[in-house]
């Protein structure tokens, strides 16, 4: 069985119902959508998911700094107020 990620789940039959109601219950944390009780999706609330994308984001960027930080030693130095 699949594993839940979420404190909250509800059928795609409930969600079709009132989702609006389903979102205030969750009080803005993730609700697991579920099809024959398997996730079938995850439902955030738009500020959480801004945040998250925000997030990963910045990961991002950590990866591609990290992954850069042995060209360091070719970088060319600029003054700013030249640019």
């Amino acid at each position: 069985m699949n594993q839940i990620l979420a404190a909250h789940s509800v059928s795609i039959s409930e969600l079709k119902r009132n989702p609006t109601a389903i979102l205030e219950q969750a009080e803005g944390l993730p609700v697991a959508v579920l099809n024959h009780n398997k996730p079938a999706a995850y439902l955030l609330a738009a500020e959480t998911y801004e945040k998250l994308m925000e997030l990963l984001d910045d990961y991002q960027l950590t990866q591609l700094i990290t992954a850069r930080q042995h060209e360091k030693s070719q970088a060319i130095e600029v003054n700013i107020d030249d640019l």
